[in-house]
């Protein structure tokens, strides 16, 4: 069984730990959730199962940790990606792509099953960080909206769009046989989910607001 080697106790540990989520993430993204167990967690990790539960004392506290962690990270990529970038509509297009890209290299069990091992108070803290991620996506649209990118419209309802659109996507996207066909499979997706909400672009392919449509070639998504 490999060791989890560092040069001081913390380290170890936070080793230990990161090694022990990344398993979790590798075995929900190959079997998903239902008859996942500590033992294989453990086995995959490379470490012996007493040893995880060091760190988690069931699967529903290793499942949060995992869940907190990665939309964590998530949080922090996107907020980097969407630095400097003044448009809403390339800033729709980055929160796409980064979702797209996300959901295609992990997997999270949907909502039903993560309630089932779930106590009321984890899935409450969950869903916390969850609206922390989903703001990020009102305040593009909202923009959007407010400097007349995006017709008016529910910001609640448009969201729920795009995320709809995003799941069915990073399906296809996982399935894609080389980069040029999984990069051009992404710029279709962005642009179908930026028309699909009302944007329109010139010539160049350049956002440009609603007021001067009639001046416009209006993109085709491919």
């Amino acid at each position: 069984m490999p060791r989890i080697s560092a040069a001081s106790n913390a380290a170890q540990r936070e080793n230990t730990k990161r090694a022990i989520l990344d398993s979790f993430g590798r075995l929900l993204y190959e079997r998903g959730l239902p008859g996942l167990t500590m033992t294989h967690v453990a086995k995959t990790a490379g470490i012996g199962r007493t040893a995880v539960y060091n760190y988690f004392a069931d699967m529903g506290e290793l499942l949060i940790a995992y869940a907190l962690d990665e939309t964590g990270r998530f949080l922090t990529d996107l907020r980097s990606a969407l630095e400097g970038v003044e448009n809403p509509i390339d800033r729709l297009a980055i929160y796409v792509r980064l979702q797209i890209e996300d959901l295609s290299r992990r997997h999270m069990p949907p909502g039903p099953a993560m309630r089932s091992v779930l106590s009321p108070e984890a899935f409450a803290k969950l869903g916390d960080h969850v609206r922390e991620l989903q703001m990020v996506l009102a305040d593009i649209l909202s923009a959007a909206i407010e400097q007349g990118y995006l017709p008016k419209n529910d910001i609640r309802e448009l969201a729920q769009l795009v995320h709809g659109s995003l799941s069915s996507s990073a399906d296809r996207t996982d399935d894609a046989e080389n980069h040029e066909a999984r990069e051009r499979h992404i710029e279709s997706t962005i642009r179908f989910i930026q028309m699909g909400l009302g944007a329109r672009f010139d010539a160049e392919g350049r956002p440009v607001p609603l007021s001067e449509t009639p001046h416009l070639y209006l993109a085709e998504a491919s």
